[in-house]
């Protein structure tokens, strides 16, 4: 279920990017009516809804390089979010010093993080829902396949 949410949001993120950053900029912005955005913003959502749908229908056939560089971002923004924040704010502000920044700006960026490492987990494991027991059904049918292989004595 979570995945599928996920998948939606990707989707969504990748078609509609504007709803989506102007709502981040309304709870993360004291002044978001008065900031000039980049046009590099709605690209960078774009990507970032790529990568989670990437992530999520590809699972363990996607890129590693992907999964690994969206895990240390959100790693990052899970344990340092700020250096992460001033980066993203210099590529998508024109006036970064003229910010406003909200007091949950830092926590939000760590459920940001949160997010990452969630749809990293998600994409490792297989699309079902019981991602816990396929690894044995999995290691289990290799030996099996394996045995039958063996001649007879």
């Amino acid at each position: 279920m979570l995945r599928k949410l996920l998948l939606g949001f990707g989707i969504i993120e990748i078609l509609k990017p504007e709803p989506i950053i102007g709502l981040c900029e309304r709870i993360g912005l004291r002044n978001s009516g008065e900031i000039e955005r980049r046009p590099l913003a709605l690209t960078g959502a774009r990507i970032e809804g790529l990568v989670f749908v990437w992530l999520l229908v590809r699972g363990r056939q996607g890129s590693t390089l992907v999964s690994a560089l969206l895990g240390s971002v959100g790693l990052t923004l899970v344990l340092v979010p700020r250096p992460i924040i001033e980066l993203s704010q210099h590529l998508v502000y024109a006036e970064t010093d003229r910010l406003e920044l909200q007091p949950w700006v830092v926590p939000a960026a760590r459920l940001l993080g949160v997010l990452y490492l969630i749809v990293t987990l998600l994409s490792r494991s297989p699309g079902t829902e019981s991602a816990g027991n396929s690894g044995v059904t999995e290691s289990t049918d290799d030996s099996a396949q394996s045995a039958s292989r063996l001649p007879s004595r």
